[in-house]
């Protein structure tokens, strides 16, 4: 054999050898001879760079204020007819101001053992100021009529104006909307409390998993104060129904489940 070849042979072995460690890449620019140079020479340090400090984005501020007033109107509802008129008369939440047309509240029987709550109202709901009434809400009339559970349940939403572009709404948004709804759980008293998508069970529950893992579940709902606590049950939206008919047998699921503990004479765990 050739010296020539030797070498090749020698290269060919270096670089599987290279291969099998998960070396998949140079990390220099430029090859350096190592064996020729007998030592290892170190890349050069990368240039350290100060370190920027993202701004404030715009239209985000402190929310203090705004849950405050929220939380002392709220407070000052002796009904839930004084209550609607507090949220349509509030300018706190942005959503107000970005192409709304109008605050929507809830729909249902105002001493309703169910109460279920939502993401925010759509383009149906904008218009007419009442929850759950486009093909969402249709079906949802549907799957609750098909429970036994018509004129047993009031139905909100975690925020009362209608996010732009019908995107989620944030977690300020519903912060600043939160002692509306939490009030209008004081004043319905329902037994329990059906989540609908991951929207309302995060700020409801304030839990991180997905509306898959949280689904079908118990949890424990309670006030800021300290004074109320309900069962609750998140389950899947109806707007994802229609998107994904095949999970309308785990909606449904739950949905008895959830019945069938209402309905108990002790209404206990």
């Amino acid at each position: 054999m050739t010296q020539a070849a030797a070498l090749d042979r020698t290269a060919e072995s270096l670089l599987a050898f290279w291969a099998e460690a998960g070396v998949d890449a140079m990390l220099l620019d430029t090859p350096i001879d190592k064996i020729e140079a007998g030592k290892f020479v170190a890349p050069k340090p990368a240039e350290k760079k100060p370190l920027l400090v993202a701004a404030p984005k715009p239209g985000v501020s402190d929310i203090s204020a705004a849950v405050a007033q929220a939380r002392h109107l709220a407070a000052e509802a002796k009904d839930l007819d004084a209550l609607k008129a507090a949220i349509a008369g509030f300018d706190g939440c942005p959503l107000k101001f970005e192409g709304a047309r109008q605050s929507v509240f809830a729909r249902g029987a105002v001493d309703a053992p169910l109460l279920i709550i939502g993401e925010g109202p759509g383009p149906e709901e904008d218009a007419r100021g009442e929850p759950f009434i486009g093909h969402a809400g249709q079906l949802l009339d549907r799957m609750l009529g098909a429970a036994g559970l018509t004129d047993r349940v009031f139905i909100t939403n975690t925020v009362f104006w209608r996010p732009p572009g019908d995107r989620t709404p944030s977690l300020q948004e519903q912060q600043v909307c939160a002692p509306f709804l939490e009030r209008a759980i004081e004043l319905v008293a329902p037994k329990m409390l059906l989540l609908l998508g991951a929207p309302s069970a995060k700020a409801m529950l304030k839990r991180d998993e997905g509306i898959l893992s949280l689904r079908g579940r118990w949890f424990e709902w309670r006030s800021e104060s300290g004074h109320l606590e309900l069962p609750a049950m998140p389950t899947l939206h109806p707007a994802f129904l229609l998107w994904q008919p095949g999970a309308k047998k785990k909606a449904w699921s739950d949905l008895l489940t959830l019945t069938e503990r209402l309905d108990r004479p002790d209404r206990g765990a």
